[in-house]
């Protein structure tokens, strides 16, 4: 058939069978968004204020739904604006389809409008280099069919990860005689298993085991393996913690689990898995946060810790910690491996009533406790911790909660309950500001039926809150609480807790005369078209998130939180690497005792 470059991208997007193409026009990618005009029954184009907003949207996306949407910029700004995005999406191994419009393959190197080109012509693809799988820039029409196979292939096989297709704009326009190739002819299926003598000494470890423990990153999310891990958890009496991008995999109800290790994270986690003998840590890469910046003892202990690591990826196994077994293999498939030798290995242990058991309980008991204080406190303006206690007291099980870089990110994370997989949705590794009000808006398109919950800070928010006019326009029944504490609050402990009190420094909402400025969000986003409230009692948060909920409309609560320490303050249970001045030698002391105990 003959086909522009354009309608090829098209047809095969809708053949794979992706239902949303996301972006701004532009003159660089008009041709390809013409081609979509006479397929909107298949396809539809999702018009965003921002292309950074574009990709975060994607990544929400696909983070829900496991379904990869397409982004399109025009040539030059828009195309560097995805920067952010698509470093968020390759850290977090998130599938995101990004095509920008380029150079006339004519006109390379002319300095035409936008073009990078004084080192090389069409240069755009170098930028995006560190942060893509991999990076396809076209010359021809005949190209794109072998193109776009290929680029979903890299997109969602092993780990996945965004790819980069550079449209140059005579060449989406200019029509070839091709045939659109079958993506089930190109693409891989099934699952990568582990060597089946590694999988048996995996689990007569295990079985000898007294202190099991099985760290969860995102690749049992990614590789929807949330039963295989429950199966193997409950048949070893394993406690459970999970990492950044592995929250949701284990219902957090669960009397196994026991929250997350690391620095802000919890202190169950950090107890159960530095005093683990035996841990299997599935589809997770021990970064610092989780791993305490590596300080032998405050989160791991490995050794004398036997370490058995499954991964898709052979670049994360052994990176950080020496496995005793190392597997590479698709999480799912290692799990039910795993489980299945188990099973004709021995019976399933009665955890109930063991000693490690009570253990977990009373270390869950006393995390609890720890909580509690700021959870419970009365104090005015209130504490996040509170906010988020009478949320989650009205929010169903299956709300969809997404963040973005913050002090409500860490702490959703480390407090807000969730019990599904796909129902955390936070931009964890590359911890990008500005994810939330995007993100809710692909988490809801992805979910309809499924109550969406944008956290957001103040600063946070105001990044991309340009996104409320999308909301607005589809009238997407996402509901966006904005914890307003007048500042960079997250930062602003960091410096209280590392420097001092008397060393803070742009990290809060100032006049000129130091009292404490604010846009009203509320006010804003009535502006943009949504319903919108703002409250300052803790009384009113959770009827005003029910009624809002309730609504089916497109909704923003406003919520005016603690700005001073304590109570702006998390429950730090690890250790973090920041280092400290020479000049402040107190505090430098303490911080190079810490250093010390770090194996790298």
């Amino acid at each position: 058939m003959r086909l522009t470059g354009g309608e090829i991208v098209v047809e095969y997007l809708i053949r794979q069978g992706v239902p949303f193409i996301c972006g701004i026009p532009g003159h660089g990618n008009v041709a390809l968004l013409d081609a979509v005009v006479d397929r909107q029954d298949k396809i539809k184009m999702i018009q965003v204020m921002h292309e950074q907003s574009a990709v975060h949207l994607a990544d929400a996306y696909y983070r829900v739904s496991g379904q990869p949407l397409a982004v399109t910029t025009s040539i030059g700004p828009g195309a560097t604006n995805t920067v952010i995005g698509m470093a968020q999406a390759y850290v977090d191994s998130t599938a995101v389809l990004l095509i920008t419009g380029s150079t006339h393959t004519y006109m390379r190197g002319h300095t035409v409008l936008q073009e990078i080109e004084r080192v090389q012509w069409s240069n755009f693809p170098r930028i995006l280099e560190p942060v893509v799988k991999r990076y396809w820039q076209l010359s021809r029409v005949d190209q794109v069919p072998y193109v776009m196979h290929r680029a979903f292939n890299q997109m969602l096989s092993g780990r996945p990860g965004p790819v980069l297709v550079d449209l140059p704009m005579d060449v989406a326009a200019d029509a070839a005689d091709v045939e659109l190739p079958d993506p089930d002819e190109r693409e891989p299926r099934g699952r990568l298993r582990a060597d089946a003598d590694a999988i048996r000494r995996a689990a007569e470890l295990l079985l000898k085991a007294k202190r099991p423990v099985i760290l969860v990153g995102g690749g049992v999310i990614t590789a929807n393996a949330a039963d295989e891990l429950k199966a193997v958890a409950e048949f070893l009496g394993a406690a459970v913690a999970t990492t950044w991008m592995g929250k949701g995999a284990f219902p957090e109800d669960h009397p196994l689990y026991c929250w997350h290790p690391g620095d802000t994270a919890s202190t169950v986690g950090n107890a159960v898995c530095r005093s683990a003998d035996v841990l299997l840590a599935v589809g997770c890469r021990f970064t610092d946060w989780v791993a305490s910046s590596y300080r032998h003892g405050a989160s791991f202990a490995i050794p004398p810790t036997k370490l058995i690591q499954i991964d898709i990826d052979p670049h994360e196994i052994g990176k950080n910690y020496p496995t005793t077994i190392g597997m590479l293999a698709d999480a799912k498939a290692g799990l039910a491996d795993l489980l299945a030798q188990l099973q004709d290995l021995s019976k399933p242990k009665g955890y109930k009533g063991t000693p490690y058991f009570k253990e977990i309980q009373r270390l869950n008991a006393e995390w609890d406790k720890v909580l509690a204080k700021m959870q419970n406190s009365p104090t005015r303006p209130m504490t996040i911790s509170r906010a988020l206690k009478e949320i989650r007291a009205v929010t169903p099980r299956d709300t969809i909660v997404v963040t973005g870089a913050g002090l409500p990110q860490g702490q959703v994370w480390q407090e807000f309950e969730v019990y599904r997989p796909r129902t955390h949705i936070t931009s964890g590794g590359f911890s990008t500001m500005g994810f939330t009000v995007p993100g809710a808006i692909g988490a809801k398109l992805a979910a309809p039926k499924a109550p969406v919950l944008g956290i957001a800070g103040d600063g946070d928010f105001m990044q991309t809150m340009q996104e409320m006019a999308v909301v607005a326009q589809l009238d997407l029944p996402v509901l966006y609480i904005v914890l307003n504490n007048c500042g960079f609050r997250s930062i602003m402990n960091l410096q209280y807790n590392a420097f001092g009190e008397k060393r803070l420094i742009g990290v809060s909402f100032e006049r000129k005369d130091g009292s404490p400025y604010s846009a009203n969000f509320a006010d804003c986003a009535k502006a943009f078209g949504l319903n919108a409230r703002r409250i300052e009692d803790p009384e009113d948060v959770g009827p005003a998130v029910k009624k809002a909920l309730a609504s089916g409309r497109p909704s923003l609560v406003e919520i005016m939180t603690a700005r001073k320490w304590p109570h702006t303050g998390v429950s730090k249970s690890g250790w973090w690497d920041v280092p400290i001045p020479t000049y402040l030698p107190n505090k430098r002391k303490d911080y190079e005792k810490g250093r010390a105990e770090e194996k790298l």
